[in-house]
């Protein structure tokens, strides 16, 4: 891009080019699982505007949802929707979705093509099976030699939106899962070594001979984990790609304010872990020129950042679901008065 070009996206967009002052620091906190894309997005669209920074610490969704609740950060950011008591306490909370991504089964073993059925994968973070040479996990993967190992299961210590979403999908395939632990944000696990944040659990995974976990898509991938195929609600194994995390989507209506569950859908290619991130906002913020920068990027973040979804293995939202946020973007107030937004092409 030119500067001459460059200058006019700024002006078209409302934002000063004007230097000599300090960079508008916008402030937020939270969920693991998207930090790899929301890294590139507030690196790229500090290029585009030098004078608007934002500063994101990834400490789970749980720590997100209480400091955007205390008011200590501009944004929160969550894979698990705020709860209807999360809420009460802040009313004029706005979830706003920016990707879908997967949770993924990944483990620390001498074999890959690892397939689980859901009461496989249930039975062994429920700790009732404990070793890989468990006939239940044979006679899934019949080509497949296992060691007679102990499982070592790995699991996060921290409040974690991803932990919701896993939960949430074995709350949902498993009675015995739904009784004895359920879902929730932080859970009293049966079994397991706890480690914090998708990093956490990552690092403890590859140190860990004869471990499984659960981590986001992109931690996977960047580390070079094996990924286990799981079994769908059609009873077909599904890897976690881009096009089975989309298709887990495809078949949900979403309510109007987004909170919705997305585990366990039908569908014959739909990865049965997955689940959309969110941002956190305030329906009317308070702070001229902080409100103002935080509408425009979630304007570009569901356009023109939706390009940087794929390269980093999250699903761009479907375009029905992108024409909702749009509305819902437009909607957001700043000191009671819209924003005026850039026109999409």
């Amino acid at each position: 891009m030119t500067k001459k070009l460059a200058l006019a996206a700024l002006l078209t967009l409302g934002f000063s080019t004007a230097s000599g002052a300090a960079p508008l620091l916008i402030t937020g906190a939270g969920a693991t699982f998207p930090y790899p894309l929301y890294s590139k997005w507030f690196s790229e669209y500090n290029k585009l505007y030098p004078d608007i920074r934002f500063n994101y610490q990834s400490i789970g969704s749980g720590g997100g949802i209480q400091q955007f609740t205390a008011g200590t950060v501009e944004f929160g950011a969550t894979d698990a929707p705020m709860s209807d008591a999360e809420l009460a306490k802040v009313p004029d909370a706005v979830h706003i979705p920016t990707v879908l991504g997967a949770v993924v089964v990944t483990y620390n073993a001498p074999f890959t093509g690892l397939k689980l059925t859901p009461a496989v994968l249930a039975d062994i973070f429920l700790g009732k099976i404990t070793k890989w040479s468990d006939p239940a996990i044979a006679k899934i993967n019949p080509d497949i030699k296992f060691p007679d190992v102990a499982i070592t299961v790995v699991r996060r210590s921290d409040g974690s939106g991803t932990t919701y979403v896993f939960t949430d999908y074995l709350t949902k395939i498993s009675a015995e899962w739904k009784e004895k632990v359920g879902t929730g944000k932080s859970v009293s696990w049966p079994v397991g070594l706890g480690g914090k944040g998708n990093e956490g659990v990552t690092g403890l995974i590859k140190q860990t001979p004869g471990s499984i976990g659960y981590v986001e898509l992109a931690y996977a991938n960047q580390n070079k984990l094996p990924v286990t195929a799981l079994q769908n609600r059609d009873g077909n194994f599904v890897l976690p790609t881009l096009e089975s995390t989309s298709a887990a989507a495809a078949g949900v209506v979403l309510p109007p304010d987004f909170r919705v569950s997305v585990t366990d859908p039908s569908g014959k290619n739909a990865y049965p872990i997955a689940s959309f991130t969110y941002l956190l906002v305030h329906k009317d913020a308070k702070d001229k020129a902080k409100g103002d920068a935080m509408v425009k990027f979630l304007w570009w973040a569901v356009h023109a950042g939706q390009a940087m979804a794929v390269p980093l293995d999250y699903a761009p939202l479907p375009k029905p679901v992108v024409a909702d946020v749009e509305k819902t973007i437009q909607g957001l107030l700043v000191q009671g008065k819209p924003v005026a937004l850039a026109p999409v092409n």
